[in-house]
């Protein structure tokens, strides 16, 4: 008997057992929109059954990961293709934003009906903050009742924190303030947050983003002014709004003037020439002789690398303040000049 031991027959090849957590599901958005679309046309239009169907969907449906499909046929009836037309290969749906009535009433109501949703489904704040982005670029593919609409919802949104204003940075695309989409969607905008809010409010919000500064930036270049924006939103309705963005681009004026001569200063370029720069903007920007000699004064003693030794400062301040004289003595004739 032999005593070696029969091997055993094996298989060749390798089977691999995956793991259904393994698998990943195919992104099909056109099945989603179905299931959507159909559970809205057999609600209705009542906003406060909608809020219970789309409550209730997300415990079935993936809003995570369809959720720009969602706010998609939520605002415009369907799924948007790029540029903002409807896709026409799927069902679509009349129950959504740009097809109910334009007013701030109804306006409100859809606004609302967004805040229980991303309320209801925390993870959805920052897919929409995506959509109204998107939806900002489309602009020019909607009609002009539906950017109505859009920029009533929106301000609504911004002014009780449901939305951050950096959502605004669309409306700086070239091709919206060209062809002043941007400036007149600003406008049903801000209205819209300003019936919600005050300006304070609004300057506060702007202000978080950095955005304060960048109002004149919704005109293109060649009507980046004061008087062009002053007009335009007083035209419009919104004076508080205007008086606000001349202020903000005095304020810009002044630290930019400061910031300048301090540069000048410090470089030892010739008084001659300091003088003339200041006395230009006290023409371009309008500014007081009060706040003109402020500026120069905080010029002058910062331009300067101070003795430590109390004893030698009131000599050296003596010393400075006499070779400056001469920007105070020209301002103050420039400003004398001007009021005569």
């Amino acid at each position: 008997m032999s005593n070696q031991r029969q091997q055993k027959p094996t298989l060749t090849g390798q089977r691999f057992k995956t793991r259904k957590r393994d698998e990943k599901e195919r992104f099909d958005p056109s099945q989603f929109q179905e299931s959507i679309v159909q559970g809205l046309n057999q609600t209705g239009t009542d906003l406060e059954a909608i809020a219970k169907f789309l409550d209730a969907s997300g415990a079935k449906l993936d809003y995570r990961r369809y959720a720009e499909t969602l706010f998609d046929i939520l605002v415009a009836g369907g799924m948007l293709a790029p540029g903002g037309t409807l896709s026409d290969d799927v069902t679509c749906t009349d129950v959504c934003l740009f097809k109910a009535q334009e007013n701030m009433e109804t306006m409100q109501a859809y606004a609302q009906l967004f805040n229980k949703l991303i309320r209801r489904y925390k993870y959805l704040e920052k897919g929409f903050e995506e959509e109204i982005k998107k939806l900002l670029l489309f602009l020019k593919g909607f009609t002009e009742s539906e950017r109505n609409k859009l920029a009533m919802v929106t301000g609504i949104l911004l002014a009780n924190g449901n939305l951050s204003a950096a959502i605004l940075i669309s409306l700086y695309n070239e091709n919206l303030v060209k062809e002043g989409v941007s400036a007149s969607f600003a406008v049903k905008l801000f209205k819209s947050w300003l019936s919600e809010k005050d300006i304070s409010s609004l300057a506060n919000s702007l202000r978080k983003v950095g955005m304060d500064n960048r109002l004149m930036e919704l005109f293109p270049p060649n009507k980046r002014s004061c008087e062009h924006f002053s007009k335009y939103f007083t035209d419009a309705g919104l004076k508080e709004l205007s008086d606000f963005a001349r202020n903000q681009q005095s304020i810009g004026a002044r630290k930019e003037l400061q910031k300048e001569l301090q540069e000048q200063m410090s470089r030892g370029e010739p008084l001659k020439d300091i003088i003339a720069y200041v006395q230009e903007e006290i023409k371009k920007n309008n500014i007081s002789e009060q706040i003109m000699i402020g500026r120069i004064w905080s010029s002058v003693m910062s331009c300067v690398e101070w003795n430590k030794k109390e004893e030698l400062v009131t000599e050296q301040a003596i010393k400075h303040l006499k070779r400056c004289s001469r920007i105070w003595a020209a301002v103050g004739f420039e400003l004398c000049r001007e009021d005569n």
